[in-house]
């Protein structure tokens, strides 16, 4: 970000903002506090109001936090299990609701991608800067999103067996053999609660569904904002290189997609900019506003657990003196 900011620097670039959208960064932080509250929400529907609104907050941020400091593979799922288990929930029930929240998001991206792919024909969603390679790899991505999207959904909702004997079969290879077991005791639980889901309402699939979607729609209009916030631009077109970014920014192996994601955003979103030099504040506020924020956030939703953790320990010892 730092050399981004450096080459596209040139003297008197404040003078030459438009002043007048720049409140559009507020609107960029509003709709990072509305993509944490319909999270939120998705998180208490899920354990059907098992979990109070202060403690479903405190659940997803840190959840974010973790996703943010860890490479985009890992995400924040472990340590969103771990905190339901502070709030009381059995590490089954946590569990259950994890799963589900990632499951709901797979099956966001089986509709998305087909829609990326076709509505593509009409607009440049993939920029031209990205070359013949680039748009190789976009492809190849996009692919493998909406394989392993596909794969899980199914196996989860369909045909469970089937996906707990393929984790099986990766975990047997020899470079992986050590995890097999416990691995195995995580396949069995995933087909044990893939067997649940399927006696759920469909009325609590789509509306715990329309939550995701409400939570990645703020996700991928935020790249979009932040560029409307400094330059006019297509606004569409902001909104589909938007998604088209963050689908291609989950592969990212870096924690919180560091130096990959503005790379990124500079692909996507620096020809829309008809002013360049407007492109490396761009990318710091959006940086700030959808990475530090969080980050932030999340760090005070982990020390209040810390703090709970420290005061449960004192009075355990103060319970055990004579």
């Amino acid at each position: 970000m730092g050399l981004l900011i450096y080459f596209t620097y040139s003297p008197g670039l404040f003078d030459r903002l438009y002043w007048n959208r720049t409140p559009g960064l507020f609107i960029a932080l509003f709709v990072v506090g509305l993509r944490i509250w319909f999270l939120s929400a998705k998180i208490r529907y899920l354990s059907e109001s098992r979990l109070s609104w202060p403690a479903s907050f405190r659940v997803v941020l840190c959840w974010e936090f973790t996703s943010s400091v860890t490479p985009s593979t890992i995400g924040g799922g472990p340590m969103a299990t771990y905190v339901m288990t502070r709030e009381k929930l059995s590490l089954g029930q946590s569990s259950a609701i994890v799963i589900y929240g990632i499951m709901l998001d797979q099956l966001l991206l089986i509709f998305a991608i087909p829609m990326l792919f076709g509505i593509g024909l009409y607009f440049s969603v993939i920029p031209e800067g990205a070359g013949l390679a680039g748009h190789g790899l976009m492809f190849l991505i996009y692919l493998l999103l909406l394989g392993y999207a596909g794969f899980l959904t199914y196996g989860v909702f369909r045909n469970p067996y089937i996906l707990k004997r393929t984790v099986n079969f990766v975990f047997s290879l020899p470079f992986l053999r050590r995890y097999r077991y416990k691995i195995a005791r995580e396949a069995e639980v995933l087909e044990s609660y893939s067997h649940e889901l399927r006696k759920k309402p469909r009325s609590f699939l789509l509306r715990a569904f329309g939550l995701s979607v409400m939570a990645w729609l703020a996700k991928v209009w935020l790249p979009g904002i932040v560029v409307l916030s400094f330059v006019p631009a297509d606004v569409l077109l902001s909104f589909l290189r938007g998604v088209a970014m963050t689908l291609a920014g989950m592969f990212m192996p870096t924690p919180g997609g560091s130096g990959g994601l503005e790379g990124l955003y500079a692909l996507f979103m620096g020809s829309l900019m008809e002013r360049r030099e407007f492109l490396g504040i761009a990318v710091f506020m959006w940086r700030l506003i959808s990475f530090y924020v969080v980050v932030g956030a999340g760090l005070m939703a982990m020390s209040w657990y810390l703090n709970v953790k420290v005061v449960d320990v004192v009075n355990e010892k103060k319970t055990d003196e004579p």
